[in-house]
Parts: C-alpha cells; structure tokens; sequence
C-alpha cells in the first residue's frame, strides 16, 4: 500500500458558498488589489489519506478485488480515464474506484486483453448492487460499460450540484466550497494510454475518487432539504437507461467537421467527406485521434475553393497546404491525393445535399422568415422557461432540453396541457421537469394564440 504523509485533515462543516467579489465596476480603469482567492487558504489534498496499492494488471489481483466487494451494498467511488485528444477510441485506460472496506483501487483495462475493450464483468457483477457515484457520469458510463461495468443505481455529483443550485459544479470547485480543501488537479489532459503511468498521474487519479462519496452525502442532504431529491432520482435513471442504450451514432458525422460553414459549394462539400472518410480509417489504423493526423483546417482549407463548376484543387495543392506539412500528415499523401481524385471524378448526383433535412426545426435565427408564428411562439415560451429555472435556482437545460422546447415552439402538437405534456415526453422529458414546465408552457402558449 503506497502512503504519503499529508497534515490531517478532518472535513469542516460545509462553508457558505455565496458567489465570488466582484471587480469594482465604478472605476474599472484604477488598478486596485486583486480580489482574493476564497481557496488560497484552504488545505491542499496532493495524494489519498490512505494511499493505494499498486494498479491492477493481473487477472488474479482483479479477481481477488472482486471478491472482496461481492455481496456489500455500500456506496462506490468511480471514475475512468481516457485518452482523448490522443488515440482514436475512447477506452478507459484507467478506472478508478473506492468504497469504505477496499480503499482505492486502480484498475489497468488494456492489461487484461490484447484487442480492448476488456471484459470486466466479474468485477461488474461484484458492483451491481452498489450505488455507484461519478463526477459527470455521462463522460463515462459508456467507456465503462464497453468493459463490462454498468450500474443499476447512480448519483452523480455534478448533475446533483447543478439541480441544487450550485454556481460552481466542477469537482474541484465541489470539493472547495463543500468539504474545505483543494485538490491538486494538474494532469487532465494528460494521454491515459501512456505506459507506465508515472506516480504523480496515479495520485491525480485516485483524488478523483478519495472523497465523491462524502461530496455525494452532503448534496443528497442539500436535493432533500430542497424537496428536490426525486428529480434527482429521475435524472440518475435517465443516465443509466441511456447508457444502457445509447443513441446511434450521425448518420453523416463528416458534417460536424470544424469551419464546414465556410464550404460553399456541394462540390467542395464532396471534398471534405472524401478526405475526412480517409482521415478516420487512417487514424483508426494508427490508433490516433483523427485530428492528430490531420487537422479539421485541413478537411476544409481546400474545399472551400471548389465550386459548383469547378473543383479548383489539385494534387499540387496538398503540398502548398501547411496543414498537409504537419506530421504524420505527409506520410499519407497519397491517401489524400486519392480523396481528392474520388472527389473530383464524382457526379453532381453523388454530390452531399448543401445541408440535410432538418430533423425537427432549423435554427431558431432564421425563424422570423421560414415561420413567423412559430418565432412568436419562441419569444414567449423561452423567456418562460429561463424566469421558471430562475425560481427554481437551476440551469435552464436542466429544467427542460432546449432542443425539446425548440421542438414544442416549433410545432406544437396542441395548446392544452394534455398535448404539451405528451410532446414533451415524446422529446425524453422526464416527469418532474414536465410537471414543472407544462403550466408555464400552456399559458404561453396560449397568451401567443390570444395575440393572433
């Protein structure tokens, strides 16, 4: 068991948690003190009070671990660690978790299997009956049910923060204003594929975990006395359900390439689908995250040239491009060089739509002119939501999706309470954020339809 020695620490009562000083707005030109940092003085949480024992590699030691947790129904501590940013898949290359008898442990996935995902389901079967805690679950439940890990009950502390109110909902920031210390959070953008992982990675790890179950007790505490508990409860199961079936992936995901708006034709259109198709085969090959082998810029620094009449790029051009220079870019430059050919040799029938058919509205910008009515309806409903959410001290998008509420404004199925609450379930409102929002829906919906 590794230990580093640290000042003790007991957990203070939950400090107020009022917003930060302001600068002072009546002479923003005259260099005053900096406002203080409400943090500075808070003790500093470098590694675990208890430490943790060497990260799990073997079968046997997993096995044991899993064992050891079968048949308790304590709360479990858990967090994953991808590789984002820097390999193509995104696989837990880490998981963290700690319950009370075990103490942390880490857990190596790629260890265990020469082609991951691992399976983890013996370790999975031994956490089924346990409420798991994470930090913004949505981030990792689905890394961890590739391995064989998913839960049957959840909290989750930022989404718990959020419906309390809180203005601050990151872990760190949690734990300052809740528990009174800081943690010492410097490698989360590090790459979790790196082999061996170096200590100062494992501490920073295993803090994520050291104390979500005493941040998960004080914000049940906060969601009960708020009477807000139950929508907690409904939110957690949302996530669970959705992890358990996730929606599919976009049918054309070359679509969400970065700076696409400024190709202007469905020739160069053509282009960007081309050479993101032969990016994503080539860094599922490499097992890099796309943008490593080539950059978005590059997807559409030469489509934008094309036209309708004209694909105006040439081979030449890759060579001319800064973005083709940047490595491993020029390795494949006859990957390229064949996009771009394929692009160019297609017929005008082969050419992508400019833009698909909207699923639901388009952007509510342009509703003035496709839909006057509907852009009305927008301006009441929108106002009405945010003054709700306002009350109620939540996000807006906690209270109700803004895509469902862009759906309802666009075309509601009906005015009445009954044809609101039904389109709104059928957008994946759950019942609480319904039974909040149907009133102040109805009535604005139909003061817009008194007004004509």
């Amino acid at each position: 068991m590794r230990r580093r020695s640290r000042p003790d620490h007991g957990l203070p009562d939950r400090p107020d948690h009022g917003l930060p000083d302001q600068p002072d707005s009546e002479s923003p030109s005259q260099p005053g003190p900096e406002t203080p940092d409400p943090a500075a003085n808070l003790p500093i949480l470098a590694t675990p009070a208890d430490g943790f024992g060497p990260v799990i590699t073997e079968r046997l030691a997993l096995d044991t671990l899993a064992d050891a947790l079968a048949g308790d129904s304590e709360p479990v501590a858990l967090d994953a660690e991808r590789a984002s940013g820097f390999r193509y898949h995104s696989w837990a290359y880490l998981i963290q978790l700690k319950t009370a008898s075990t103490g942390i442990a880490l857990i190596d996935p790629v260890a265990f299997t020469a082609n991951p995902p691992a399976d983890l389901s013996r370790l999975g079967r031994a956490l089924a009956e346990r409420e798991w805690v994470l930090h913004a679950a949505s981030q990792d439940l689905l890394c961890l049910a590739e391995v064989g890990l998913r839960p049957t009950r959840l909290f989750d502390t930022e989404l718990a923060a959020r419906l309390a109110g809180r203005p601050r909902v990151g872990l760190g920031p949690l734990v300052e204003d809740i528990l009174g210390l800081r943690l010492l959070k410097q490698h989360s953008s590090a790459d979790w594929s790196t082999r061996p992982l170096p200590d100062s990675w494992l501490d920073y790890a295993a803090l994520d975990v050291e104390l979500l179950v005493e941040l998960r007790d004080r914000l049940d505490a906060e969601l009960t006395a708020a009477g807000k508990r139950e929508w907690a409860s409904q939110e957690f199961q949302h996530w669970i359900d959705w992890a358990a079936a996730p929606p599919p992936p976009p049918e054309e995901p070359w679509r969400r390439t970065a700076g696409i708006h400024e190709v202007r034709s469905a020739r160069g259109l053509a282009l960007v689908r081309e050479l993101w198709q032969a990016r994503d085969k080539t860094a599922r090959q490499l097992d890099l995250a796309p943008g490593r082998v080539l950059k978005d810029a590059g997807l559409t620094e030469l489509a934008r040239h094309a036209t309708d009449s004209s694909m105006n790029v040439k081979p030449s051009d890759l060579d001319r491009s800064a973005w083709f220079a940047r490595r491993p870019a020029p390795r494949f430059r006859a990957v390229w060089a064949a996009a771009l050919e394929r692009a160019t040799a297609l017929p005008p029938a082969d050419w992508p739509l400019p833009r698909l058919p909207y699923d639901g509205p388009p952007p509510t910008r342009s509703w003035r002119s496709f839909d006057p009515a509907a852009a009305a309806r927008w301006a009441a409903v929108r106002p009405a939501v945010n003054d709700l959410a306002e009350r109620l001290c939540l996000p807006p998008e906690n209270l109700l999706s803004p895509d469902a509420l862009r759906r309802l404004a666009w075309a509601p199925s009906g005015l009445d309470a009954e044809a609101v609450n039904r389109q709104l379930e059928n957008s994946g409102a759950r019942p609480w954020q319904r039974g909040l929002v149907t009133p102040v829906l109805v009535q604005a919906l139909a003061a817009v339809h008194r007004q004509g």
